[in-house]
């Protein structure tokens, strides 16, 4: 468990995060009611959503089938994603929902950034923690 993480997952108690680096806080929460069932991202006064189940199954699987560490990438929705990264298989045709897991058009991207420090906490992945060019494996 990260000790960059507190709470409970849910709105009232929701997960405290930092980036991989270290340097930015945020919040994350489960949304199981909402349509489809997602994760709410807030980073500040911008909330990015996510198809909950990136977290609940799909992320790690890519992990543990890949079996070693995976470079995190991190791009906004208007910018490429570095091939081979988590950033590009969040938005890849190739992952099991067929593209994007980022649920709010013009917000869809940064899947890199933080989804895996949420795995991290889960106790479902292992990061790495550098100012740049971090990379994750699944526990």
């Amino acid at each position: 468990m990260s000790e960059h993480a507190e709470g409970t997952g849910s709105a009232d108690d929701p997960w405290r995060l930092t980036t991989p680096p270290g340097k930015a806080e945020y919040r994350m929460w489960r949304d199981p009611d909402a349509d489809p069932p997602a994760l709410v991202c807030q980073v500040g006064g911008t909330q990015l959503r996510y198809a909950l189940r990136a977290v609940d199954d799909d992320l790690h699987a890519m992990l543990r089938a890949d079996g070693g560490r995976v470079p995190l990438g991190g791009a906004d929705e208007q910018k490429a994603a570095a091939e081979g990264t988590v950033e590009a298989w969040g938005r890849s045709p190739d992952n099991p929902i067929g593209g994007w897991y980022g649920l709010k058009k013009g917000l869809r991207g940064r899947f890199g950034v933080y989804l895996p420090p949420l795995l991290e906490r889960l106790g479902l992945a292992e990061l790495t923690h550098e100012p740049r060019g971090n990379q994750m494996r699944a526990l």
